[in-house]
């Protein structure tokens, strides 16, 4: 009496994910988001451990892609990132996932939705949760897919082959504007922070405005529940200065401790998802921090040396450092930024059919 669902699962960059073709999932959002929720949690509807379903037990593998075809000019594929609430039994759809985008287009070729072509794909992709759009590009000898590679990631084991994204039209894409309160620093509870969207709905704020260094490990930062709380408190505080509403119960926005690099790089994070530190820092977290870097006065500016426009970012984190590249221009006195480039890696690691317990669809 269980029901077959077709899936994917893939690593894309840091994380993972069940990737899903929409056409198998039921049209109606609730009755979609309660088979997903089947999928990564089976029986165990809010179990953390995700013992009786597909899901990780974090939140970096509990993750889903529903992909689809795209009819509109311009746009090859439709992404949309469902981010599965550790413990609460819910589905967001609240933001988008650069890491998992990264196996978007492999999936689209693996399940025929997009025909490869000989040594390189190249498809855009239209992450629906925001509407930005991703220029991707995989290697695809002999019209397949390519899986091995000499590229690191930091944060994955091994090396793949690349993965190139291009990310257009993602400046304030969730908020509306790159700096959505229209200041490059607010002072909430006494402390200053920089609101930045450049894919992801970010709060900035210097370590020694929290009394860390911001150089702790992701563990020693999970275990502080004063610094938890602080954060959590700037955080709700934040969301409605950002045209979020009340976020009490959303993935977004991230919280971004700042810190001076030591290990040659631009700028130093620690990033909280939001409430638990990330081993690394999400894609789209390293491009709003890696922009408010280029962005005179902010939080992120004060702590690393001044940069050109148009300059590359390395933006340091527990596991090493991430690279963002921009392509900027100057419209009306502000700064533009027209394109964030960056190289990810993904793998196919299984498919098949998982099935969905009765009750549950």
């Amino acid at each position: 009496m269980q029901l077959p669902i077709p899936y994917m699962h893939f690593r894309g960059g840091s994380s993972k994910a069940l990737f899903f073709n929409a056409a198998d999932l039921p049209s109606n959002e609730r009755q979609r988001n309660k088979m997903v929720l089947a999928a990564m949690e089976g029986l165990g509807l809010g179990d953390a451990r995700q013992i009786d379903g597909l899901g990780g037990g974090t939140s970096l593998t509990s993750k889903v892609a529903v992909v689809s075809l795209s009819h509109e000019l311009g746009i090859d594929i439709n992404y949309l990132f469902l981010q599965v609430v550790l413990g609460k039994g819910v589905v967001s759809a609240a933001q988008t996932c650069g890491n998992i985008l990264a196996g978007v287009v492999p999936f689209a070729i693996e399940s025929g939705m997009l025909r490869a072509h000989s040594s390189h794909t190249v498809a855009n992709v239209k992450m629906v949760n925001t509407g930005g759009i991703c220029e991707v590009t995989v290697e695809t000898p002999d019209e397949r897919v390519n899986y091995s590679g000499n590229t690191k990631v930091d944060g994955v084991p091994g090396t793949a082959a690349p993965v190139i994204c291009n990310y257009l039209q993602i400046q304030g894409a969730t908020c509306g504007a790159l700096l959505p309160t229209g200041s490059v620093v607010d002072v909430i509870n006494g402390i200053g922070v920089t609101c930045i969207d450049n894919g992801m709905p970010s709060v900035l704020v210097r370590a020694a405005d929290l009394g860390i260094t911001g150089y702790e490990t992701p563990a020693e930062l999970d275990a502080d529940n004063t610094l938890k709380k602080t954060l959590e408190s700037l955080r709700l505080a934040a969301g409605p200065m950002m045209h979020l509403g009340d976020v009490l119960d959303q993935t977004v926005p991230k919280m971004c401790i700042i810190s001076q690099p030591m290990h040659g790089g631009t700028i130093n994070t620690r990033t909280f998802i939001p409430h638990v530190c990330h081993e690394a820092i999400g894609v789209l977290g390293a491009t709003s921090v890696a922009a408010a870097c280029l962005i005179a006065g902010t939080i992120a500016w004060q702590s690393c040396a001044a940069l050109p426009v148009g300059s590359t970012v390395s933006v340091e984190h527990p596991a090493g450092e991430f690279t963002v590249m921009f392509d900027t221009a100057i419209e009306n006195g502000t700064m533009v930024i027209k394109r964030s480039g960056l190289v990810r890696t993904a793998r196919l690691l299984s498919r098949g059919l998982v099935y969905i317990p009765e009750g549950r669809y």
